[in-house]
């Protein structure tokens, strides 16, 4: 019928304990680690608590709504941040990062309200989530955590930046229902006796059923003094423009994590390889994780051809950040298609400069970019001669030598026997016992050696090259063809 506190504590522990049994058995659990960093607070909490327990997403330390000191909030922000790192690499116990100290941990090194943040032996075995059925919805809770003044811009952004990490975690993603579409159930905490009237999901995306009453008493009644006048101000109403956007935005997010198997990394040690976080230690910029995952070439399996890393920035302060990153300076980085043409106009302004390895994110906005491979495939080339008309021992050709490339400009260099010629040139070809010459008149130039070889070189932007050679056809008697 209901817990007392002390039964919520002892629920608490249980839950943990299983956790931590099930690493290694293959077997995922739903990681509330990374729920809570994202959301602020806990499941249980109740009263003032609901809207003083900021988190990362909602503006814990650098929007603050009151509820804790300044230097008390700096400090969760931290935390909460590599709490969600943890996460992010798949809430593995053994993964190794600088946390907010400057020190070097495990992920179960990382304190979750005593226990440790990490407890899995293997990605799969991290459920990553930060809404479900229980509990308010991902908006719901939102608005109690936002400052009341915040605009509704600025909390579906918040939204969409909570999917994107979802969605680009290491692990099984996993979506609440509606999470997409900004879903309300009018913030009840637990709805499952509360009907259609607070459950509704309305897929035409008019309305995301915000404020359609005070929800049921038997969980909420006690909160009924918070809630009215949140469920009554108009300015906390999303539009139907709104839950469109979320939904569009998240289709971007689900097409961003399928584009490349670097978001699908199989094994701990896989993980461990190949995700770093950048930003970390005691001069980051608060709040903001910055996650690279590496397709290294030096021996490793090569799991994205066109890729050398991905970089995924989420900035979730209301400020725009600029995060210069050493090793990058001088990296062929772009941001990635999907986003280029994403539907949030504010995400395409998302830039990186080579000459200084700087990211720029506005605020509210998580931003992917991928740093391209090198261009390892060489160009085509053709050499040929095309024969004019011939005998056994001379013939008039037109040289073909030509070079092709789909990623960009290819310089192509000719030869017939170490003399320059050009692609589409007519040549008299000679064949003489000894020497080699090269006689050059207005209309055709005359080339005489005992053979003849043609050499076509190709050479990419990337220095790739390609060889292609050929000898010429001579025949026995005159051959004719007009052109």
């Amino acid at each position: 019928e209901g817990w007392n506190f002390g039964e919520v504590a002892n629920n608490a522990r249980f839950v943990q304990a299983t956790q931590l049994e099930m690493a290694g058995t293959g077997i995922g659990t739903f990681s509330d680690r990374l729920r809570d960093a994202v959301r602020g607070g806990g499941p249980f909490d109740d009263g003032q608590s609901l809207l003083d327990n900021q988190g990362w997403l909602n503006g814990l330390w650098y929007d603050s709504n009151g509820g804790l000191p300044d230097g008390v909030a700096l400090d969760e922000l931290l935390l909460s941040a590599d709490q969600i790192r943890v996460g992010l690499a798949g809430n593995l116990a053994s993964y190794e990062f600088v946390d907010r100290n400057g020190t070097l941990v495990r992920g179960a090194d990382v304190d979750y309200n005593g226990s440790p943040a990490g407890y899995t032996a293997d990605p799969q075995e991290n459920i990553v989530y930060i809404a479900a059925h229980d509990n308010q919805t991902l908006f719901d809770i939102g608005q109690y955590h936002h400052p009341v003044g915040t605009s509704m811009e600025d909390r579906v952004r918040a939204q969409n930046l909570g999917n994107a990490v979802t969605a680009l975690a290491q692990g099984v993603n996993f979506f609440h229902a509606g999470q997409d579409m900004l879903r309300s159930k009018s913030l009840d905490r637990d709805s499952f006796n509360s009907g259609d009237w607070f459950n509704r999901l309305d897929f035409t995306y008019q309305s995301n059923n915000w404020g359609v009453g005070l929800p049921v008493a038997e969980k909420n009644e006690s909160n009924w003094p918070i809630q009215g006048p949140l469920l009554a101000n108009p300015d906390l109403l999303p539009e139907p423009g709104d839950i469109e956007f979320n939904v569009e935005v998240s289709r971007e997010w689900l097409e961003i994590r399928g584009s490349t198997p670097l978001f699908s990394l199989e094994t701990a040690a896989d993980v461990q390889d190949r995700l770093s976080f950048l930003n970390t230690g005691t001069g980051q910029l608060p709040g903001v994780i910055a996650m690279q995952i590496a397709d290294p070439s030096d021996g490793a399996v090569d799991l994205d051809a066109e890729h050398d890393s991905v970089v995924s920035l989420f900035n979730p302060t209301d400020e725009a950040i600029d995060l210069a990153v050493a090793g990058m300076v001088g990296a062929d980085v772009e941001l990635h298609e999907v986003l280029a043409d994403s539907v949030d106009p504010a995400v395409r302004t998302a830039a990186f400069d080579p000459a200084t390895g700087t990211f720029s994110v506005p605020a509210r906005t998580a931003a992917v970019f991928v740093e391209l491979a090198p261009d390892t495939t060489p160009p085509v080339a053709t050499a040929a001669f095309d024969r004019i008309w011939a005998s056994s021992h001379l013939g008039w050709f037109s040289v073909v030598a030509e070079c092709s490339d789909d990623r960009g400009v290819v310089t192509t260099e000719a030869a017939i026997n170490g003399y320059e010629v050009a692609d589409g040139e007519k040549v008299l070809l000679i064949k003489k016992r000894s020497g080699n010459r090269q006689i050059e008149t207005p209309w055709f130039t005359i080339f005489m050696a005992p053979s003849f070889e043609l050499v076509v070189t190709c050479t990419d932007e990337a220095g790739n090259a390609a060889t292609a050679t050929a000898e010429p056809e001579f025949r026995r008697r005159w051959h004719w063809r007009w052109r």
